[in-house]
């Protein structure tokens, strides 16, 4: 459940840290207050979308931290787990967002930086917020399939059929591709072909290609090379003056004066080093000279090798040293090809995939159809105590003959006001009171369903009085009994019957109007329970109403 929730310069907040207790809470205050202010925070911290107009006024980043006790919330406790953001106290989970003026947001799940997709999956779990335009958006379409799948938990299977329309819809599309574009294929598979041959009969690779371009070096300059070698041996051991010679007598001269003075060994010792690498230095000069020849007819076979792949290269506008990434690019292309070529093959894929998209969704449509009667009797028998008496709510499946990526049906919700009508399309029969009932009646229902711990109702009551609201309290009430409900409300009479209440204030300060939050006592929530009942001017009477609502409660 959510314990704690700090807020910091968010539209109207500047500075506010709230404890949530369990049971039913009431948030109520003067239109304007900011009461939903709340409730668009909670939003934030769990992903929904923000600009830079949540910021209040002048600051430069607003930021929502929620703490919530995961001990009992299996499924947010395995998706840490399985994100490894499990925290060492294990049955608390601490939320944070920032937004900057820019209108950049940042996320941390148990202190980890995190993304705002990750913070809606988790959120998920954790609270349902009824928005207080929750009616509305029970008019179109996508909103009735997507309430009655959350409704059953039938999540997992839209999806997987969404994945099946998907590969069903690609397999058409190659096959289609494949029959239309023959000729067009042909001729890239020829030239693919030709590609191939010309590269492969190079037997080309990087470290080969160096290697050749070693020997050319050599090969083309093998009399320069072996003139030098001469030279070099000349100076250094056959000459008159030769290096060898005249070293040998050095080391032996020095060798002669260590007898006089021993700090000339060490030098004795180098000369004498220096005297055995040049004799080293000697003998591989006079075996590379015995090896070294000139062959212009390898020289003339390697600049052939190098030229094949010098043109080979030019043709493909690409240097040599990308041939061998050109043909492995070739190869997957041309087999590519060659299974698009395949007609049969792309028509056997086709069928394959219509027939997995069939299986799942057939079954998705036969646990749509036990969710749409469960749901429908529910919803039903809400209505009976909303002012709806005689009124009866229906799921209906609309058949979809081709299917879609949502199943093979649209979700249709339709509503009959009086006992003995029939039902017709909810946005066609409804008036803005009777809506928001009904609504009501739905979120309720779908509340009792749902997994999540914490269930939010942001003035889902409006257009609602009399005996009317004191039913809704006591169903919100009745839902808190195994979970914590927070309600914002104008209501005295589902304020009443919260275990709790929030009052929401305006306070004019230096920097401009801010909201505050009062958590109210037994005489507090007696003092506004009468604001909410007699308006500007709280009598004797109102206050003593106020006393017998919350007592009854």
């Amino acid at each position: 459940m959510l314990q704690r929730l700090s807020i910091r310069d968010f539209v109207l907040v500047d500075q506010l840290e709230l404890e949530f207790l369990t049971g039913f809470g009431a948030l109520t205050g003067e239109t304007g207050a900011g009461k939903s202010i709340l409730v668009d925070a909670l939003a934030f911290v769990l992903g929904e979308r923000a600009d830079a107009g949540l910021l209040r006024f002048g600051a430069e980043r607003a930021e929502v931290a929620a703490e919530f006790d995961v001990t009992t919330i299996a499924d947010a406790f395995a998706w840490l787990k399985e994100n490894e953001m499990d925290d060492d106290d294990a049955g608390t989970l601490v939320l944070r967002r920032t937004l900057d003026a820019g209108g950049r947001s940042r996320v941390w799940i148990n202190g980890s930086p995190s993304t705002v997709q990750q913070l809606k999956e988790l959120g998920q779990s954790l609270v349902d917020i009824h928005g207080q335009h929750a009616h509305q958006s029970l008019l179109r379409a996508d909103a009735q399939r997507r309430l009655l799948d959350q409704h059953a938990g039938l999540q997992a299977l839209v999806a997987r059929v969404a994945d099946a329309w998907r590969q069903w819809r690609d397999a058409q599309a190659a096959r289609d591709a494949a029959a239309g574009n023959s000729e067009a294929s042909a001729r890239e598979r020829e030239e693919l072909t030709w590609k191939i041959e010309e590269i492969e009969v190079l037997a080309f690779t990087v470290d080969g290609w160096e290697t050749l371009n070693q020997e050319h070096r050599r090969l083309a300059h093998a009399a320069a090379l072996i003139e030098g070698v001469q030279q070099v041996l000349v100076v250094l051991a056959e000459g008159e003056d030769a290096c060898e010679s005249r070293i040998g007598g050095v080391a032996s001269r020095l060798d002669d004066l260590t007898e006089y003075d021993p700090e000339l060994n060490e030098i004795a010792r180098l000369v004498q080093s220096a005297q055995t690498e040049l004799v080293e230095v000697v003998s591989s000069l006079r075996r590379y000279a015995d090896r070294a020849e000139l062959d212009p007819a390898r020289l003339s076979a390697v600049e052939q090798q190098i030229e094949q792949v010098l043109a080979c290269a030019r043709k493909l506008r690409v240097q040599p040293e990308a041939l061998p990434e050109v043909l492995s690019d070739a190869r997957k292309r041309l087999l590519a090809l060659g299974e698009s070529a395949d007609i049969e093959a792309l028509e056997s894929r086709v069928l394959k995939a219509a027939a997995t998209y069939s299986t799942a969704a057939t079954e998705l449509s036969s646990r749509r159809q036990a969710a749409a009667t469960e749901f429908s009797h529910a919803v039903s028998a809400g209505m009976q105590h909303l002012a709806l008496a005689g009124g009866r709510f229906d799921v209906v499946l609309l058949p979809l003959p081709e299917g879609s990526a949502h199943g093979l049906e649209q979700i249709e919700f339709r509503v009959a006001g009086l006992a003995g009508d029939e039902p017709r399309a909810l946005a066609k029969v409804v008036s803005g009171g009777e809506l928001s009932r009904i609504s009501l009646a739905i979120q309720v229902v779908a509340s009792r369903a749902a997994s999540v711990p914490t269930l939010v109702f942001d003035e889902v009551d409006v257009g609602i009085g009399g005996g009317v609201a004191e039913v809704v309290g006591r169903l919100l009430a009745e839902i808190a009994t195994d979970r914590q409900v927070l309600c914002v409300t104008h209501l005295p009479q589902v304020a009443a019957r919260a275990g709790w209440q929030w009052q929401v204030s305006k306070d004019g300060t230096g920097n401009g109007v801010v909201s505050r939050v009062t958590a109210l006592d037994d005489a507090g929530r007696v003092e506004e329970i009468a604001r909410m009942l007699g308006g500007v001017e709280i009598t004797t009477i109102t206050r003593q109403h106020a006393q017998e609502m919350l007592v009854a409660s």
